[in-house]
């Protein structure tokens, strides 16, 4: 049963599906997490959403491809976001512990590294399997959306990256912030997250991939979800706390999403260039 006072729930989910019993429970991740459950129905709905669109025609990867595909981008997201985490977030404390990358279970994964790493596996299956990168890129943003809404949910039931102080009859009170004791409520940012990173790209990439030409040309596709995704982003994090200091009075996370956009124009550019009628296998 939920305990609330001040009218605001106390915010007193589990981050676990099933916790090891003691003494194991102190052991590595403690058990199965809802954090972890979220990647894997990321990577299912994504592997789900080519074999669709493969079955329709709007792909050229059958099962087997689809499988060296995602073996590629699940690498790639996992060293990205994890990598990207220690070095963006808590670069300090990974300068004198490296080994905090490998320990997945005490939280901590950056989601414009996951970006980084997805796009140099992109780059690396395009070469490996002499393919142009541009419609495998459309391809990826086709599948990537799910992925955020279900880790922003796991964002929420872990009580981390939470929003920051309101007197809204929807804010929670997080027992991992600083200031519970006062009760003083938040945003639920995560939430907020999950709409405007996950739902609304998702929404608007599935409409151009399955309703309009836009694949015809290579690129744009990729294009169009990098500045979805960022302004959203940027939106965001007005409503959400800095877990870090600022840069140019900016928060890390509409800092870094700049880049996004600028990535977006670069590739944008280079994509035009390229020929619409060249084959993706």
């Amino acid at each position: 049963m939920n305990i609330s006072f001040a009218n605001y729930w106390i915010h007193d989910l589990s981050p676990f599906l099933w916790q090891f019993p003691e003494p194991y429970s102190n052991f590595g991740p403690g058990g199965i997490r809802w954090y972890g459950i979220a990647y894997l129905m990321g990577f299912l709905v994504a592997a789900s959403l080519l074999k669709l669109a493969w079955k329709k025609g709007k792909s050229p990867y059958n099962q087997e491809q689809i499988m060296n595909l995602m073996t590629f981008q699940i690498v790639g997201v996992l060293l990205g976001g994890r990598v990207g985490y220690a070095i963006l977030y808590s670069f300090e404390k990974f300068s004198t512990d490296p080994f905090i990358i490998f320990r997945v279970w005490e939280g901590g994964m950056s989601s414009h590294g996951g970006f980084l790493g997805v796009f140099i596996a992109t780059l690396i299956y395009a070469r490996i399997s002499k393919q142009s990168p541009y419609p495998i890129g459309d391809l990826i943003v086709f599948i990537v959306p799910p992925g955020i809404f279900f880790g922003r949910i796991a964002n929420f039931i872990n009580g981390e990256l939470w929003g920051r102080k309101t007197d809204l009859v929807w804010g929670v009170l997080f027992p991992k912030a600083p200031d519970f004791a006062l009760q003083i409520a938040r945003h639920p940012s995560q939430i907020y997250a999950a709409i405007l990173e996950g739902v609304l790209p998702f929404i608007y990439i599935q409409y151009r991939f399955w309703f309009t030409k836009v694949l015809q040309k290579p690129g744009l596709l990729t294009c169009e979800f990098l500045c979805v995704y960022a302004v959203g982003r940027i939106i965001n994090e007005f409503f959400r706390e800095p877990d870090a200091t600022l840069i140019l009075g900016m928060t890390r996370g509409q800092f870094y999403s700049i880049f996004l956009l600028l990535a977006a124009l670069i590739l944008f550019t280079f994509a035009r260039r390229i020929s619409h009628n060249k084959k993706v296998i």
